[in-house]
């Protein structure tokens, strides 16, 4: 029988490939949203005992993950009227391919660690080094601030879900504190972007480049 966390790892899972294949941002906002919101319910879904602190922390991430951060950042690109990511370094299709292949080497590193959770989801360590590499390769590959700052925020979904898999105990706070500098720094990207379009009238990060000291 298939355990429901299963499930819900699988869509943390293809929301990197829908992440990797979108161009617009709106859209990339989305399915950013979803899957913040995907990643913060796996610890009420993953079969241990869920104080009332718990609980009432779970649903402050999922809330912050799903609808605040979300919401910021697309408020952000309609403040510069971007809709549209610029030319990425690596393609769509390539990124799609690579995703696969990020995937399929994350099920392979996760069979030789020994984690406490790994007899309840085959999927829990998997997906959490696959949303830490998607991130990482998010800000390799994109020019674009925006979807360089969603990579930042897929690597954070990534660490959520590093703690879930080899903790039990006492680790919503040091996760909390973790979101809520990645909130604080979603607040100070929209003052960064809205600077950067005023000076260059575009997000790509390449025109930085063009600074002089």
């Amino acid at each position: 029988m298939i355990h429901p966390v299963d499930t819900i790892l699988s869509l943390a899972l293809l929301s990197i490939l829908f992440s990797f294949g979108s161009s617009r941002l709106p859209g990339l906002i989305k399915v950013m949203a979803f899957q913040g919101v995907v990643v913060s319910i796996v610890p009420l879904t993953i079969g241990h005992e869920m104080s009332t602190g718990g609980v009432v922390f779970t649903i402050v991430t999922l809330t912050i993950r799903g609808i605040i951060i979300p919401g910021c950042i697309y408020l952000a690109i309609k403040k510069v009227a971007i809709g549209r990511e610029v030319e990425p370094i690596v393609g769509y299709h390539a990124s799609i391919l690579a995703g696969l292949l990020l995937i399929v080497g994350a099920t392979f590193a996760s069979h030789r660690i020994d984690v406490p959770y790994s007899g309840v989801s085959a999927l829990l360590l998997p997906a959490a080094i696959s949303l830490l590499g998607a991130g990482m390769f998010l800000l390799m590959a994109r020019r674009n601030a925006i979807a360089m700052v969603l990579g930042y925020i897929m690597m954070e979904n990534g660490i959520y879900l590093v703690g879930t898999t080899f903790s039990t105990r006492a680790r919503h706070i040091v996760e909390f504190g973790i979101l809520l500098d990645v909130l604080a720094g979603v607040m100070i990207m929209a003052v960064i972007l809205q600077n950067i379009k005023q000076t260059f009238d575009d997000v790509d990060t390449a025109r930085l480049r063009t600074l002089k000291e």
